[in-house]
């Protein structure tokens, strides 16, 4: 699933084409969406801002209009010369948006909607999220507040990826943030102190507002991630991994040294 680097990515190439231009085109290919009209009621709006919050884009246009956007496991958006060949097949673009000489693009989104921006204010799914880890505004007091709100005996690095408390979060930097604090992720959360906790998310922070500056993950900054059987960067241990938590995310930690 992409995490919040990648929407963050994405927010920062789409901004330039779009930010102040009012689209020449709007397509929505996907059937789901033909009836609509999304291009009618958007045609002649200029976009006044692109937001990443968390694993969330909103497209915020004049007239109160917003869309919404969240790739799940499937999705991704994409930003092309016009005329210049996609990534992913034409087929699975669900919104297309021409401005400034270049196609923004969104790909095999799960949940895409176009919603008024006052309903997003009042959206209760948008208004549970916790702070966005990679907000200029990031404040880990608020984080704390969310994670000791939470049920004390769930393990940190199943907390970790509940959007609730942290948003942003995924799989990979849920494993890289432990890993880098030197935290086990199979702790409870009551036998993690709030200095651990912090550690943890704060060392995941700047890598991810790294990764979002770059076109990929360097793999080169994964130290468990996808590395089960292999040795720990850090102390040579055994790296392993197994399922964790409700949905079953495979977690990834060195036994040797994170504890």
């Amino acid at each position: 699933m992409p995490e919040g680097d990648t929407i963050l990515r994405a927010a920062r190439r789409i901004r330039p084409v779009l930010v102040g231009a009012v689209p020449e085109e709007i397509r929505t290919p996907q059937r789901r969406h033909a009836a609509d009209r999304w291009p009618e009621r958007l045609s002649g709006r200029a976009v006044k801002s692109v937001d990443p919050y968390g694993k969330h884009l909103f497209l915020r246009f004049e007239g109160d209009l917003t869309l919404h956007s969240h790739l799940r496991m499937t999705g991704a958006w994409g930003v092309y010369p016009c005329g210049a060949r996609w990534r992913r097949a034409p087929r699975r673009a669900w919104l297309v948006l021409r401005a400034r000489g270049s196609e923004v693009v969104e790909f095999d989104g799960p949940l895409l909607e176009l919603m008024t921006e006052s309903r997003t204010r009042f959206d209760l799914r948008l208004q549970a999220l916790g702070p966005d880890l990679l907000a200029d505004d990031w404040d880990p007091q608020r984080f704390l507040r969310r994670l000791r709100a939470d049920d004390p005996t769930r393990a940190i690095g199943d907390a970790l990826l509940d959007q609730r408390i942290v948003a942003g979060i995924g799989n990979i930097w849920k494993a890289e943030g432990c890993w880098g604090a030197m935290i086990d992720p199979w702790r409870s959360v009551r036998d993690v102190s709030d200095e651990e906790a912090v550690a943890i998310v704060e060392n995941a922070r700047p890598r991810m507002l790294a990764a979002a500056d770059s076109w990929r993950r360097e793999s080169n900054d994964r130290h468990v991630y996808k590395r089960s059987g292999m040795p720990c960067p850090r102390c040579g241990g055994r790296i392993r991994s197994r399922g964790q938590g409700d949905d079953n995310r495979t977690t990834y930690w060195c036994p040797d040294c994170q504890r």
